[in-house]
């Protein structure tokens, strides 16, 4: 139904970093998180630039007609990258879900608007600089519900994307597109 679920706490437990006064604590699920986003990337990376099969991809995206008269069978490589693109976002369903606690019908709609955001300012196209505007954009977005007002760090958010749309349409990583003609 439409009600919010409630997922169990698979890991509990924290730990601090300083003394009484004055310290952090960080939670033993957001270390498990942080571990399996760097190991899903990791393999994603490798499986894209390291194997047969990612130079195929890279090969029906720059051009698919060339690829297919060169022997690759694009409808193959197309229905890869959907199921590289669905484990991906399984994952990253999964570890939100964990981090969170619960889940509805539309807990994905400003999380899907945050990765666009966080994919354009780190360069669309390029893997870890989609990387980096992910991490980028949360660290400014806790900064700013940290110094300033944290019911508007959803507006922060997308007030970055729009002055990144502006001043550096390509990201901070991303090359200018170059126009074929």
């Amino acid at each position: 139904g439409p009600n919010v679920q409630g997922v169990p706490i698979l890991v509990s437990g924290s730990f601090r970093i300083g003394d009484d006064d004055n310290f952090i604590q960080v939670r033993l699920m957001n270390l498990i998180i942080i571990g399996v986003s760097v190991a899903a990337m990791a393999i994603l990376t490798w499986l894209i630039h390291g194997t047969s099969l990612g130079r195929q991809c890279r090969a029906v995206q720059q051009d698919r007609k060339m690829a297919t008269i060169l022997g690759i069978n694009s409808a193959r490589i197309v229905s890869m990258v959907f199921v590289i693109g669905s484990v991906m976002a399984a994952i990253a369903g999964v570890l939100v879900t964990l981090s969170y606690g619960s889940f509805d019908f539309y807990v994905g709609f400003i999380i899907g608007l945050k990765a666009f955001s966080a994919a354009f300012l780190g360069g669309i196209g390029y893997l870890p600089g989609a990387m980096l505007g992910g991490l980028l954009l949360g660290v400014l977005e806790s900064i700013f519900a940290g110094f300033v007002n944290s019911d508007y760090k959803d507006v922060f958010a997308f007030s970055v994307l729009v002055l990144v749309l502006i001043f550096k349409p390509s990201g901070l990583l991303g090359r200018p597109a170059v126009e074929k003609v």
